[in-house]
């Protein structure tokens, strides 16, 4: 028996209830740059009231830590940076669940979320511009190359609208990351 992996561990289960959500993060930048290990996904989760109250369900105790209901209800509501995780027992992989949302570019990454088929189902992937702009957001406050990377992993694999991201990162204070990557994308 193959073990379990990040998709059909926790995007499956929100693909076949119906979930709104958006693939980020490693995950998103291995889909849409080069491939590297992670053992985590990061996952923009819109959940209404009952959806909340359905989550033991569909991650159940035996397979999987799950928050407490109340913690997971408080994350949801806060303005900016909720943040839950989700953990598959056996295997020790993670999902980090970000519920807010009010990211300035949030809206315009569901319009144009990528629908990919991957390991048997069809998931949502951010658009590369909104990984790269969280991407970009994780390097300013860890100052990561593995960010840096992906980012650059990104740009050349995918069409990328760069004076958007030029646009955000001015807007959000992330230039000085942004000319980073500028840099790094004219050495190569």
């Amino acid at each position: 028996m193959l073990p379990p992996d990040l998709i059909s561990c926790f995007i499956a289960p929100l693909e076949e209830e119906g979930f709104e959500y958006l693939v980020s993060g490693s995950v998103a930048t291995s889909l849409l740059g080069e491939p590297r290990f992670t053992a985590d996904i990061d996952i923009a989760l819109f959940l209404n009231p009952a959806q909340i109250l359905l989550l033991p369900t569909i991650f159940p105790e035996e397979s999987y830590y799950l928050p407490p209901l109340d913690v997971i209800q408080i994350e949801c509501k806060r303005g900016i940076r909720g943040h839950f995780n989700i953990i598959h027992h056996d295997s020790g992989m993670k999902a980090d669940i970000y519920p807010s949302k009010n990211h300035p570019y949030l809206a315009w990454a569901l319009q144009r979320k990528i629908r990919l088929f991957k390991d048997g189902i069809t998931i949502s992937v951010a658009p590369p511009e909104y990984v790269i702009i969280h991407k970009l957001a994780f390097y300013q406050e860890g100052g990561h190359g593995k960010h840096i990377r992906d980012i650059v992993a990104v740009c050349r694999m995918q069409q990328v609208d760069m004076a958007m991201i030029s646009e955000a990162a001015l807007e959000l204070n992330l230039t000085k990351s942004w000319s980073e990557v500028v840099v790094a994308l004219d050495q190569n």
